[in-house]
């Protein structure tokens, strides 16, 4: 039986390897019959290696031949199988732990070149304004087109500090355009609370080693911000652009939510070695309703924990279709310190469906609005703009209200306000937030 660390993400990282992944015990060869036909073709992959080293113009490095044969046999399965080799490998294993070098952006190959799948929060890339969807073609000038995944994101890698120049297409945007930014010691952390009028906002930005016990910690302190269980309107779990991470911490993550019932289920050729994942008792949201935000950018370990929410009726959804990944990859350690990533299972929701390739669909979406806002007509005047019953001269005043409820007018109208300017910041979480309001309006009261 193989000892497995199971993830879920995305592959190919400028900024560090997230993705469903297993990480199981070393790599033994298997004694077993196989057709005469193997042992011929590696016959013939034996002859073309003995014919490159003896006769290609110049001098190769048989280790790194090797090396580019098994990944090219591993990236011929698809976009997540592929070659480790020891410093890729051991910057796996670091990521998971929430601090790492690079630039700050989790990619995919797509059409032969690089496609951001998110920005990370906080870090270069999304300083500089890289967005989900943007495709990178060149890096300091030289094309991506035609290189491996791993040998894109090798390009990208540098010294902390240092510069590179990436040319963007951007949808929407006429011509390519180049973009610089300063590599940087990516520090993530997992999960940052905050409040918004009566509701919790949880942003999960990768799931990695640390993930649940911030969740853990922002709950518990959101709530005593707001003076406690009864005074909070409910939850928003924000997973735009979320890549994806540890596929025990989405479980986990699921079933802070979750008292019962299947979160997730994994599904490989061998029926033998399907898993099941249940939730236990225990709602440390407390009943209270939850908004999940998602995007484009929301992939793997992200639309684990939307399933199983989603298909709880837990959660309300909100925002655009999901990225659609729903395979689980298997990292095996191989001699030489290096391991080989291979996409080994599905992943199903509790309902049953895979999101492979399909994403998850919103229960109401709700795009994000350019940043740059529509012209609008400007009014005749500030005053006509102002206008209310108030306003007018000789307006008889309100009588009817005690300073108590006066204040408490006052304090609705600046929530308003509040709430106004979040709109123009942030549509979506304005969105999840106005739902939460909502729907405590329609909560029974004691």
């Amino acid at each position: 039986m193989m000892r497995k660390f199971v993830i879920a993400a995305l592959s190919g990282t400028v900024a560090g390897a997230l993705l469903t992944t297993q990480f199981a015990g070393p790599l033994v060869a298997q004694e077993a019959a196989q057709p005469s036909s193997v042992y011929e073709q590696l016959d013939l992959f034996g002859s073309i290696f003995e014919r490159i080293r003896s006769d290609y113009v110049e001098e190769v490095d048989s280790q790194k031949l090797i090396e580019a044969a098994i990944n090219g046999m591993l990236t011929s399965l698809d976009p997540h199988s592929s070659y480790l080799p020891p410093d890729d490998y051991a910057d796996m294993r670091v990521q998971t732990r929430g601090s790492f070098g690079g630039l700050g952006i989790e990619v995919t190959q797509e059409e032969g070149f690089v496609k951001v799948v998110s920005p990370m929060d906080g870090t270069p890339a999304d300083a500089a304004g890289i967005l989900s969807g943007d495709f990178i073609t060149h890096v300091d000038g030289e094309s991506v087109l035609g290189l491996t995944l791993d040998q894109a994101v090798d390009k990208m890698r540098g010294p902390i500090g240092s510069e590179i120049i990436i040319t963007v297409v951007r949808e929407g945007r006429s011509e390519p355009f180049d973009v610089s930014i300063i590599r940087d010691t990516i520090k993530l952390t997992a999960v940052k609370g905050r409040t918004e009028g009566k509701a919790v906002v949880l942003r999960i930005s990768t799931f990695n080693d640390q993930t649940y016990a911030n969740l853990e910690e922002s709950i518990a302190k959101g709530i005593a911000d707001l003076g406690g269980i009864d005074n909070v309107s409910g939850f928003v779990v924000d997973l735009r652009n979320n890549p994806g991470g540890l596929l025990t911490q989405a479980v986990m993550v699921s079933d802070a939510f979750l008292d019962a019932g299947e979160i997730v289920s994994t599904r490989g050729r061998d029926p033998a070695l399907s898993e099941r994942f249940n939730a236990a008792p225990g709602d440390l949201a407390m009943g209270k309703p939850i908004v999940v935000l998602i995007n484009g950018g929301s992939a793997s370990a992200s639309e684990i924990v939307t399933g199983a929410l989603q298909d709880h009726h837990r959660a309300i959804v909100v925002g655009t279709k999901s990225f659609g990944k729903g395979s689980v990859q298997t990292v095996m350690p191989i001699r030489g310190d290096g391991a080989m990533r291979l996409t080994t299972a599905r992943y199903y929701t509790p309902s049953g469906r895979s999101i492979q390739s399909l994403g998850i669909a919103p229960d109401i979406v709700v795009a994000q609005p350019q940043t740059t806002p529509e012209p609008v007509d400007e009014p005749a005047s500030a005053a006509a703009a102002n206008r209310t019953e108030a306003s007018l001269r000789g307006s008889l005043s309100n009588d009817s209200m005690t300073e108590d409820e006066r204040a408490q007018f006052i304090a609705e109208q600046d929530r308003a306000e509040q709430a106004a300017k979040l709109r123009l910041e942030d549509y979506q979480l304005a969105y999840a937030i106005d739902i939460l309001t909502g729907l405590a309006k329609l909560a029974p009261t004691e």
